[in-house]
């Protein structure tokens, strides 16, 4: 199957250049286009036609956005090659993402992203708060592979950028209201104009609500719902042609019932007189009838505020140097309780509380002679401070005689982060045709970490009750190259081969609740050096047009979280990974009015080696169900095609029809490979149709998604140490919306 799979992409990649690319193309309404239209990327910190850059990147403008059916970043899924983006197991507001294989494995605030955030430039240290509502976004890229030589922040897997609406470039606005079933109900806004030649602001809003897609078993209470609130105004001003300055404030509050998953293995309570195990509940097998029952039955949730501010300032010193300067200051707050066993036992139910907040400097100076060289020079400060709060509640875990014992355990933790960093990045066309980029980083990321773990048991146990405390404190550098060749072959066909290395900083066990835990807390940074050879073109009458990229990654010193024992969650630099893979993506234009697109990406993650002491027959706690012979997250298929046809109304304006298909094969969801958390090959249908008044101030948009009502998984909770809790959570079933949305 794999070779067949593999024969494929090696067939796409020889034809891609008259076929296919991501952006699929914006054109008004009703007209008739002769080309695609050119698709315009920062990816490398200066506007580009995606066509030119030696990068793999994927675009998509407000109109592709829509027409994706995503309403949150989470909609990306299946639109990007080699990338995994759900939203975050047994939250509401967070999101994991792993691009070519590499993420964030553990949703604990000690790990970092592989995958990086950023808003208008601005980063996003964090997975809660991550799930961004898409409501004013002007163009959002998905750049896949390391980041750093260009980026405020390193990463490892790759980054995503939003960019949201420029007040001078977008005056007027529009409104736009959306009902669907599950009792959907939204509104969004945006307004924009000058104030005065030299002053323009604008001001932006979403109410996002919907019921829930899961229901109480016995009361009837649903959950896995939305009610969140968004706003964000901008201030831009342009005083002379040399300088310019954007002031951004944003806001996002979100107040949801809990997410709840399915548990799919035994739930189990340890007797500890007499000793043995008490099967509390099988493992659900077959269909989810999205029925749930939870422990949590006084209106626990999940709240998040998310607020934060930025200023852009960017001064054209003279015609061949640019300043760029981009200050910023973030804070989050959440108080999420989890049922992490999703079921009416407390096994694993706990409270996590985050205050976050996050302050970050950054400059840029741009060199670029008019002709054969750009470059870029920059400086990255940023500094986060992550207090936490948590709760973990288990007074069905254990049983003494019969009866239930007590458990309670609560943390407090302090992790503050100080990353500094300078790069630089040069981009020369030597002789005509042929181009090399060169750029370096340096980096230095400071952690320092006090926990305090206190356990309360009840009788006839409680003089077991104890705390433990620690601190510590640490720091890694490391310099991070990259350099890429790049060749033009003709007007309409370019080709490049480039090597990046990446870099994510170390850090201390968010989960060491022993002794003995604390003294192993530490674990190292991960490093991964990714080789591409990429290739893009166009039909020479602009209405076909492609990229192929081939790839491998050398990924050391994977950061894994285990369960060990009761309680014990171990972090392990436990692996070696390669990671090879194909990238087709494009687009055509056929006849006048009917668009496709297509993406299709082949991977392969395989482990060179994991080093698990789980796994030693001579180790007490020796687990024969552990294995390592998946990467999590790393399917090795994903294919989607989607195609767009309008028709001329004349008079009455324009109707568009538009659906996709999207495929993804078996993908694991939990470092341990489980097999009840992992999900087979499944393929998805959507579709929708688009009517547009002749002077495009009405639009009336229709759609379903999940047309064929697939029933699939999209994360997992592994915490099988503590009562065997292996919960799944589910992607949305069937669901369809209208909505109507007037622009003035």
């Amino acid at each position: 199957m794999k070779r067949k799979y593999l024969s494929m992409a090696i067939g796409g990649i020889l034809l891609a250049p008259a076929a296919f690319v991501q952006a699929q193309e914006q054109h008004a309404a009703g007209t008739q286009a002769t080309q695609l239209d050119e698709v315009t990327v920062t990816a490398r910190r200066r506007s580009e036609s995606i066509q030119d850059v030696p990068v793999a990147v994927s675009a998509f403008g407000e109109e592709q956005i829509k027409d994706l059916q995503a309403s949150t970043v989470e909609g990306l899924q299946g639109a990007v090659p080699n990338m995994n983006i759900a939203q975050g197991r047994g939250s509401a507001n967070s999101v994991n993402v792993f691009i070519r294989g590499i993420g964030q494995p553990d949703a604990l605030q000690t790990f970092d992203p592989g995958v990086g955030m950023y808003v208008d430039d601005v980063y996003y240290s964090r997975i809660n708060g991550a799930l961004f509502s898409l409501f004013d976004i002007q163009q959002l890229e998905v750049l896949r592979g390391p980041q750093g030589t260009l980026y405020g922040k390193n990463s490892t897997g790759g980054a995503i950028k939003l960019t949201t609406k420029n007040p001078f470039d977008n005056e007027g606005g529009a409104v736009e209201v959306t009902a669907g079933d599950y009792g959907r109900l939204e509104g969004r806004f945006y307004v924009s104009g000058k104030l005065s030649d030299t002053l323009a602001g604008s001001i932006a809003g979403a109410k996002i609500t919907n019921d829930g897609y899961v229901k109480d078993a016995v009361s009837g209470k649903r959950y896995n719902d939305d009610d969140t609130e968004a706003f964000r105004a901008k201030l831009a001003y342009q005083p002379t042609d040399n300088f310019s300055a954007v002031l951004s404030l944003d806001t996002t509050k979100q107040d949801a019932a809990l997410t709840l998953g399915r548990p799919m293995a035994p739930l189990l309570q340890t007797s500890l007189a007499p000793a043995g195990v008490i099967v509390l509940q099988p493992g659900e097998t077959g269909e989810w009838n999205r029925r749930a029952q939870t422990s949590f039955q006084n209106g626990e949730g999940q709240y998040l505020k998310h607020s934060g501010a930025s200023l852009s300032m960017n001064w054209d010193i003279n015609e061949q140097f640019t300043l760029k300067s981009i200050s910023s200051y973030r804070k989050l707050k959440t108080k999420s309780y989890i049922d992490i066993d999703a079921s009416e036992y407390e096994l694993g139910d706990v409270l996590v509380a985050l205050d976050q907040n996050q302050k970050s400097q950054e400059f840029q100076l741009h060199y670029d002679n008019g002709s054969n060289l750009h470059a870029t020079f920059g400086a990255y400060y940023m500094k986060e401070n992550v207090p936490s709060y948590q709760e973990a509640y288990a007074d069905d875990l254990f049983s003494f005689l019969g009866g239930k014992v007590p458990f309670l355990r609560t943390i407090d933790d302090d992790l503050t982060t100080t990353s500094t960093a300078a790069f630089a990045h040069v981009n020369w066309e030597f002789v005509p045709t042929w181009t090399v980029a060169a750029g370096v980083r340096w980096t230095k990321d400071k952690k320092d970490y006090d926990r305090s773990t206190s356990t309360f048991w009840g009788a006839p146990f409680a003089s077991l009750d104890g705390t433990v405390a620690f601190d510590a404190k640490a720091s890694w550098t490391a310099v991070t190259p990259s350099i890429s060749l790049q060749k033009e072959f003709s007007d309409n066909l370019m080709g490049y081969v480039s090597a990046n290395r990446g870099f994510k900083s170390g850090g201390f066990n968010g989960r060491a609740n022993t002794v003995y835990d604390t003294q192993h807390a530490k674990f190292d940074p991960e490093y991964v050096w990714t080789y591409e050879l990429g290739l893009k073109g166009s039909s020479a009458d602009h209405r076909l047009r492609g990229t192929a990229t081939a790839f491998y990654s050398n990924y050391s010193d994977f950061q894994a979280r285990v369960s060990q024992d009761v309680g014990t969650f171990p972090v392990l630099n436990a692996a070696k990974l390669n990671i090879k893979g194909i990238e087709l993506e494009g687009s055509a234009l056929l006849g006048e009015s009917t668009t496709l697109s297509a993406q299709l990406g082949w991977m392969d993650a395989k482990y060179d080696s994991f080093e698990d002491f789980r796994l030693d027959p001579s180790y007490a706690g020796y687990d024969p169900t552990v294995n390592h012979d998946h990467v999590p997250f790393s399917p090795d298929v994903t294919a989607r095609v989607a195609l767009q046809h309008a028709f001329s109304l004349g008079d009455n304006g324009s109707l568009t029809f538009g659906g996709d298909v999207s495929y993804r094969s078996e993908t694991w969801l939990s470092v341990d490979n489980r097999k009840v958390l992992s999900q087979d090959a499944y393929t998805l249908l959507g579709a929708y149709g688009v009517w547009d008044s002749p002077q495009l101030t009405w639009q009336v948009r229709a759609g379903v998604r999940n047309l064929t009502d697939k029933q699939y998984k999209t994360e997992g909770q592994e915490f099988a140490s503590v009562g065997n809790i292996q919960t799944a959570y589910y992607g949305l079933p069937r669901n369809w919306y209208v909505s109507v949305r007037y622009n003035f």
